[in-house]
């Protein structure tokens, strides 16, 4: 079957607010820390290099969220917009 447009199938990144970021995060270090000794060293890497990755991302989210809410207060982010309504 093909996807449509839009469907999570296309291949697009899924994208995760910042408590699923770190919930992942831990998953990956106990995950990390659970593998044996006989796991192939190619991914280990690439565990530690997500892990690197979300670390990042978590680190870098406070400073994005401190700067998105001067903008979304001045653009009136509290109040909600009213579609227009048609007369009958």
């Amino acid at each position: 079957m093909r996807a449509f447009h839009g469907q999570l199938s296309d291949n697009q990144p899924i994208r995760r607010n910042l408590a699923e970021k770190q919930k992942q995060l831990r998953d990956l270090k106990e995950t990390l820390a659970s593998m044996k000794s006989h796991t192939s060293p190619a991914l280990k890497e690439s565990v530690r290099k997500r892990i690197a990755q979300l670390e990042a991302e978590v680190a870098a989210a406070p400073a994005l969220k401190s700067r998105a809410k001067p903008a979304a207060a001045r653009n009136g982010a509290g109040t909600q917009a009213r579609r227009p309504v048609r007369p009958r």
